[in-house]
Formats: structure tokens, C-alpha cells, sequence
């Protein structure tokens, strides 16, 4: 049996040994894996997946991985196995770990791997540009706290420098004792300068925050951004914005506004105005857009409005052990450490780093889809939220709970009640597949949510499941899905009929037709039943007939 892939992928690499490969050829394909996202090198595979099979010269898997080792810097410790194949001759298999650090051969060339514009591998060299991102990703350099060359305090906007402190005042999180100070010590120490030879120069986020226009356009190229939004085919607006960031994240939340429609929802006897898109959460995206993005990219952020929704894009992937699968639990840590430090104490960031949590908060809420990575890539960060009408039943199912205990719900509890709305049940497996929660905080949720009232367990053991209760349902006017989730059986029909009494204090006949899918002579017949039995009784007859819980 074939135990060798069948063709090339970023991560697995084909190499012809028929004309005995280069040791070159080798070291580049090592350094280019390791640089990459680590993988395999099978050394005597053609690249239509033939084997072929490895020269006897590249059979020794001691010398193989004293050869890299000798070759690199800093040395790849790779594993190399011989893997036997059926009527052919073995196969070298080299696994290489991705580095921690960037790597290159031992002449100082660097590789990395990428895709073809045929959908095929390549390795090709790794550029200056690229080891800046390379080593900002896996968070080995802080590229914002470098010094800007050629910049000095001149490039400096004393506006922007009244606006910065204008916002720690204002802002809640702001630290205050930074407004004590001069200036030039507050630039210090917000590590928006680096002395370098006697003098302080401009660090890249001290550009970003405070230099002027014309020296940002000049010095720092690659922090630019644009507002689109569209309507239809249509574009009605188009800015582009090349000021420093505490302006420009205002305009571009404020350039958002007029396209954020507000709908109303009734909590009690009150009306709340409902945004389609939440304000914080808006304005923590497009923090994060600046904050996160890789500076060393000639790309731009861009911000679009559309008939289906808002994208926030940012130039740069997602750092070293972040994922779109672990965006809630992973340790919060960012690209630009000395930009995102100093937004922090200006009280613009999350002081906790857990911005991400408040943007996921602004569409739970209010029922709404959750925000949407997958168009994320390596080069790219892009959330979509999407434009839709907030489910009323479930923002005044929030509010309902907010009362009932003085305190908002949390964001795991918005999490499982929100996958519950949308998959109507599941097990404690189906949510811990699901949903982005650590395993001892999603139980003890669930216990939170079934000691309120809010999910109710279904079944035992290993059957057992989650719903939402019948509170939620019965308010929403849905008593009939709320009892169908609760696992539909003949031999409970009677029992199930009753819940659904309960949920909603009367049945007709059509009621438990539609309940238990069966015919209405049949479905008169089960209430004929519960009334003999003394479970039920007549609240109405004729036409309009109904019947309730006898005795109540």
C-alpha cells in the first residue's frame, strides 16, 4: 500500500533522484520548508508522483540529517526515514519542522515556498521584506518599534499630539498620569522614540500615531487606507485616507455611520434601537486592522460597506499559533507589540488584548450571524459581518436574563445559545467540536444555562442533549419546536402533548397534528386519550375547540 502522497502541496515537495539530485537542490528545498509551514521532501518522486526511487548515495538517513545540520542557519535538525515501496526502489523521506527564527543555508541564502499561478509548489528566495514579516509573524521582531530612517521629531504633528492626549482624557482606559507629563517624555514613554546616537528618533508608531501627512507619505508608504461602500454596482463612496491612526480610525468609523441602519426591537415595555452593525464592535475591528497589520507590506487596509455586509481587510495573515478555529481561547499576542502597547495606554485597545471577544459580542447579541474569517489567508486578514435583521426573540431573551440577574451574559453563554438556536440541539461533543471554548469553561457554562432555565438536557448518558427551554421558545411564539427538539417517540407522545400544554397553556387538534406529524383524526384521538385519563379538558368546544391541563 502506498504510504507516499500523490501529489505536491505547500507542505509536501517531490524531488527526481534519477540523475542524482544537488546537494544544493536539497538544502534549498529544506530551507524553503522550514521558512514555510515545515513538511515532507520525498527524495526520489517525480512530480507527477511517480516513484522512482532515491539513489543509493541519499539511502544513509544518518548522513542525510548531519548534512543539513552542517548546511544551516541556524542548523535544521530534520528526520529523515528510507521508506521501502512495493516493486520499486525506496524513497528518502525528509521532515522538516517549521523554525521558529528564519533559516538559511549555509552560504546565508534564504528560501521560502509558495504556490504557482498553476496551483503548483515552488520554492523561491525569501526577499528583505519578507524576513521582517517572517520574523514579525512568529513574534521575534517588533517591526512598529523599530526607529523610521531618515525621520526625525520634526516629522511630528502637534495636532495629532493635542489629539492623542484629547483621547487618554476622554477614554475610560486612558492613563491618566501619562498627561503629567512633558511631550517629549510622554513620546519616551509610549516608546514612540529610540535614542539612536545621542538623539531620539521617530519608531515606526510613533510615525503612525503622530507623524505629519506629507512625512508619512514620504517615510512610511505602507500604512495607507481606503473606505469603499457600495450599493449594487454602484460605488458611493471611495476615500482614501494616508493621515495618522487615532484621525484616520475615527473617520473611517464615522465614514461607516450613515451606512448602519438602526431597527427597532420591543424589551418589555420599552423600544431599543438596534444597529446593524455594533458601534464598539466597528470600532474594535478597525483598531485591530491597524494594529495587526504587517507595515512592511506596500498594501493598504480596506473597509467596504456593501448590500451584504461590512469587510474589514488588513495586509499580513494571521500571526504564529493563531487560526480562524482559535481566535476566542489562543493567547492574545500581536504583530506590532510597541503600536498596539501604546494604543492600550491612549485607552483606544482592549488593555486585556481581547478585543476579538467584543467584536464577536456585537453580533451575538443581537442574534446575528457570527463574524465571519474565512477569507483570511497568509497575506491577509479579512472579517466579514453580515447585514441582517436582528432576531428579536433572542435579543429580548438576553435582556430577559440581563434583568433577572444585574449582569450581561457572557460571551461563552452567547456562543452555545446562539449554535442552539441555529442547530436546534446538541450534544456536549457536537459544542465542544464547534465552538471555540475551553472543555472545563463550556460545561460549567451549560450548567449555568440549565440552573436558569435557559437550555434544558435532553436524554441521559450518552444520548443526552441540549435545547433551549421552553421560556425561550414559548416566547418566541414557537411551543411546538420547542417540544419536537425534546426527541419525538410514539410510545411519548403523551407526555410530549403535555409539555407542549405547559409551553404554551392550551392545544388544538391542529396543534399536535403539526406536533407529532400525524393525521387530525389521530391526533384527536392522543387528546381523546389524555382527557379519559384526566390530563386534559375541554377549554372550548365546537369549531374553535382547545383543550388545557385539567384542574388548573
Amino acid at each position: 500500500m502506498r504510504t507516499i502522497p500523490t501529489e505536491e502541496t505547500i507542505s509536501v515537495e517531490f524531488k527526481s533522484d534519477r540523475k542524482i539530485i544537488s546537494e544544493a537542490t536539497i538544502l534549498k528545498e529544506v530551507v524553503a520548508m522550514a521558512n514555510t509551514d515545515g513538511g515532507d521532501i520525498y527524495i526520489g518522486v517525480e512530480d507527477d508522483g511517480e516513484i522512482t526511487g532515491a539513489q543509493k548515495v541519499h539511502r544513509d538517513r544518518i548522513k542525510m540529517q548531519a548534512f543539513v545540520s552542517h548546511n544551516t542557519v541556524p542548523p535544521v535538525y530534520l528526520r529523515a526515514e528510507l521508506v521501502e515501496c512495493d516493486s520499486t526502489e525506496p524513497v528518502m523521506k525528509l521532515a522538516v519542522d517549521r523554525s521558529d527564527t528564519v533559516v538559511s543555508t549555509l552560504s546565508g541564502t534564504m528560501y521560502r515556498r509558495r504556490y504557482k499561478s498553476d496551483g503548483k509548489p515552488e520554492a523561491v528566495p525569501m526577499y528583505a521584506y519578507e524576513i521582517v514579516t517572517r520574523l514579525s509573524d512568529l513574534g521575534r521582531l517588533d517591526f512598529s518599534a523599530q526607529p523610521v530612517i531618515d525621520a526625525t521629531l520634526d516629522d511630528f504633528d502637534q495636532v495629532e499630539m493635542a489629539r492623542l492626549k484629547r483621547d487618554i482624557e476622554k477614554s475610560p482606559g486612558g492613563d491618566k498620569s501619562l498627561l503629567e507629563l512633558s511631550d517629549l517624555e510622554i513620546e519616551r514613554a509610549l516608546h514612540l522614540v529610540k535614542s539612536e546616537g545621542g538623539r531620539d528618533t521617530p519608531t515606526l508608531a510613533g510615525m503612525l500615531i503622530l507623524g505629519k501627512e506629507e512625512s508619512l507619505v514620504r517615510l512610511v508608504p505602507t500604512h495607507e487606507a481606503v473606505f469603499l461602500a457600495m450599493q449594487g454596482t454602484e460605488n458611493r463612496a471611495n476615500v482614501t485616507y494616508r493621515r495618522p491612526l487615532l484621525y484616520t480610525i475615527d473617520a473611517i468609523v464615522d465614514a461607516i455611520a450613515p451606512w448602519n441602519p438602526v431597527t427597532e426591537v420591543e424589551v418589555g415595555l420599552f423600544s431599543e434601537p438596534v444597529p446593524a452593525y455594533d458601534a464598539r464592535a466597528i470600532r474594535e475591528a478597525v483598531l485591530n486592522a491597524f494594529s495587526h497589520r504587517d507595515y512592511s507590506v506596500l498594501d493598504r487596509i480596506r473597509v467596504q460597506v456593501d448590500d451584504a455586509g461590512l469587510t474589514i481587510a488588513n495586509p499580513g495573515g494571521f500571526i504564529e499559533g493563531i487560526n480562524i478555529n482559535n481566535l476566542l481561547t489562543a493567547e492574545p499576542h500581536g504583530r506590532n507589540k510597541c503600536l498596539s502597547n501604546a494604543l492600550k495606554r491612549i485607552g483606544l485597545a482592549e488593555s486585556s488584548g481581547r478585543g476579538i471577544d467584543r467584536i464577536y459580542e456585537g453580533s451575538l447579541l443581537y442574534g446575528r450571524p457570527l463574524p465571519d474569517y474565512t477569507a483570511s489567508s497568509d497575506v491577509r486578514v479579512s472579517l466579514f459581518l453580515a447585514k441582517s435583521e436582528p432576531d428579536k426573540a433572542f435579543v429580548r431573551m438576553l435582556a430577559d436574563e440581563h434583568d433577572r440577574t444585574g449582569e450581561p451574559v457572557s460571551l461563552q453563554a452567547l456562543l452555545i445559545l446562539d449554535d442552539l438556536k441555529r442547530e436546534r440541539r446538541a450534544s456536549l461533543g457536537d459544542l465542544e467540536r464547534e465552538l471555540d471554548i475551553d472543555n472545563p469553561k463550556l460545561r460549567q457554562t451549560l450548567e449555568n444555562l440549565v440552573e436558569a432555565g435557559i437550555v434544558e438536557a435532553v436524554g441521559s448518558g450518552r444520548s443526552c442533549a441540549y435545547v433551549l427551554g421552553a421560556g425561550v421558545y414559548r416566547s418566541a411564539g414557537k411551543g411546538k419546536e420547542y417540544v419536537r427538539q425534546t426527541d419525538i417517540d410514539k410510545l411519548r407522545y403523551p407526555a410530549l402533548i403535555m409539555k407542549l400544554v405547559d409551553s404554551q397553556g392550551r392545544v388544538t387538534t391542529a396543534d399536535v397534528a403539526s406536533l407529532l406529524h400525524i393525521p387530525d383524526d389521530a391526533a384527536y384521538y392522543e387528546i381523546r386519550k389524555l382527557k379519559a385519563s384526566g390530563l386534559l379538558e375541554s377549554g372550548r368546544r365546537g369549531r374553535y375547540a382547545y383543550y388545557v391541563r385539567a384542574g388548573v
